[in-house]
C-alpha cells in the first residue's frame, strides 16, 4: 500500500520544524524566500499535499466562505433549481481563488439553538453569504452585531454597516413592471398571492404591486392580498377560498410555484386560464414553459446572483467593496397566461 507524506516527513526531510513548514505554506512573513522554497521542493519532491481543512485553521486569514442556505426544506421541488443555480453561480466565483466553499443548510430553529456568530466560529468562517432569511429570523437580528463580513441575496439593511453587502434583482421595480403589464390589459379586478409577510423580498414586491396601482388611479385592497408563504399548495388553498367570495380577472403570484397552485384552483373551480382569469407568476423556473398556459413571468438569473454574493463578499473580505449592493438584471417573459380584456 503507498503511504502517504505527511508534515512531518517534510520537515525532517527539510531539517526544519513542523511549525516552519507549516508557516512556509500559509505564507508567514517570518520564513525567508530561501527557505520557503526548500520546503516547496521538498513537498513535491514527497508530492505532499497540506490539508486545507488545516491550513484554514492555522492561517491568520480564515480561507472558508459558508454559503447558508435558510428555508431550503420547505421548498418545493419544482423551484429546488432555483437554489442549485445560486449554489452553482457561487462555487464559479470562489473555485478561481484561494477560498473553499462550504454550503450549510439551516432552519429557524437550527439558529435558535446555535448563534450565527458561534456557527462561523466553529467552522472557521471567514465570511459567509446568507439566503433564505427572512425579516424574524434570529440570524437576521444578530447581523448587526457581529463581525463577519456577509452578502445577503435577496435582503437590504437599512443600516450602513461597513461587513454587510447585498445582492438581488430590484424587486420593486420587477413587480411593478409585471403589475403594470396586467392593467394595460384593462383588468381592474386583481389579486395579489403573496408569500410569507416576514419575508424581505415579499413586502419589496408589494411595495412594487402598489405604486403599480397607484400610477393607474387605483387602491390595492388588503383583503385581495392573500398569502401563499412562497408554496403550491398554500396558495391552492388560498385561492379556492377566495374564489368561493370574488371573481377576479386576474392573480399576480410572487412566485412561479405559487402561479402552479393559483392555476390548479382556477381550473378546479370551472374557470379558464387566461379567459376568465389571467395568471402572473415570479422566477421563471422550467416547469412555467410547459405549463398549460405557459406562465407569464419575471425572469431571475439565479446563476448570476449567486456569482455576484460571491464576488461581492469576496471585494468586502480583501477590503475592495466600492458599494454595499449589487443589482442584477430581470427580464419580464411574456406568455399565454395574460390576456386583455
Amino acid at each position: 500500500m503507498l503511504s502517504l507524506a505527511t508534515i512531518k516527513d517534510v520537515a525532517k526531510r527539510a531539517g526544519v520544524s513542523i511549525g516552519v513548514v507549516s508557516r512556509a505554506f500559509n505564507n508567514y512573513p517570518d520564513i525567508s524566500e530561501k527557505t520557503r522554497q526548500k520546503i516547496l521542493k521538498v513537498a513535491e519532491e514527497l508530492n505532499y499535499t497540506p490539508n486545507l481543512v488545516a491550513k484554514n485553521l492555522s492561517s491568520k486569514k480564515q480561507l472558508t466562505i459558508g454559503l447558508i442556505t435558510s428555508g431550503i426544506l420547505d421548498s418545493s421541488q419544482k423551484d429546488s433549481v432555483n437554489s442549485i443555480e445560486v449554489f452553482k453561480g457561487v462555487y464559479t466565483a470562489i473555485e478561481e481563488k484561494e477560498y473553499e466553499l462550504a454550503i450549510y443548510l439551516i432552519d429557524s430553529n437550527k439558529q435558535k439553538r446555535k448563534s450565527y456568530a458561534q456557527f462561523c466560529r466553529e467552522r472557521n468562517i471567514g465570511g459567509t453569504i446568507l439566503q433564505g432569511i427572512r425579516t424574524d429570523d434570529p440570524y437576521f437580528k444578530e447581523l448587526i452585531n457581529t463581525n463577519i463580513p456577509c452578502v445577503l441575496i435577496d435582503f437590504h439593511l437599512n443600516n450602513h454597516i461597513p461587513l454587510i453587502g447585498n445582492v438581488s434583482i430590484n424587486n420593486i421595480e420587477a413587480s411593478r413592471k409585471i403589475t403594470e403589464l396586467v392593467l394595460e390589459q384593462n383588468h381592474r379586478r386583481i389579486a395579489i398571492m403573496a408569500g410569507k409577510k416576514a419575508a424581505y423580498v415579499n413586502n419589496e414586491r408589494l411595495r412594487g404591486v402598489r405604486e403599480a396601482f397607484a400610477a393607474f388611479g387605483l387602491q390595492l385592497h388588503e383583503g385581495d392580498i392573500l398569502y401563499g408563504q412562497f408554496l403550491e399548495q398554500a396558495a391552492y388553498e388560498e385561492t379556492k377560498k377566495y374564489l368561493e367570495k370574488h371573481r377576479p380577472t386576474a392573480i399576480i403570484a410572487f412566485s412561479d410555484i405559487m402561479a402552479i397552485g393559483v392555476m390548479k384552483a382556477i381550473k378546479e373551480a370551472g374557470l379558464q386560464i387566461p379567459e376568465d382569469v389571467s395568471v402572473t407568476g415570479f422566477d421563471n423556473i422550467p416547469i412555467t414553459e410547459f405549463t398549460q398556459p405557459p406562465i407569464t413571468t419575471v425572469q431571475q438569473n439565479f446563476f448570476e446572483l449567486g456569482r455576484q454574493a460571491a464576488l461581492h463578499l469576496q471585494e468586502i473580505m480583501e477590503g475592495r467593496a466600492k458599494g454595499k449592493q449589487v443589482v442584477v438584471d430581470y427580464k419580464i417573459i411574456e406568455r399565454d397566461s395574460v390576456k386583455p380584456l
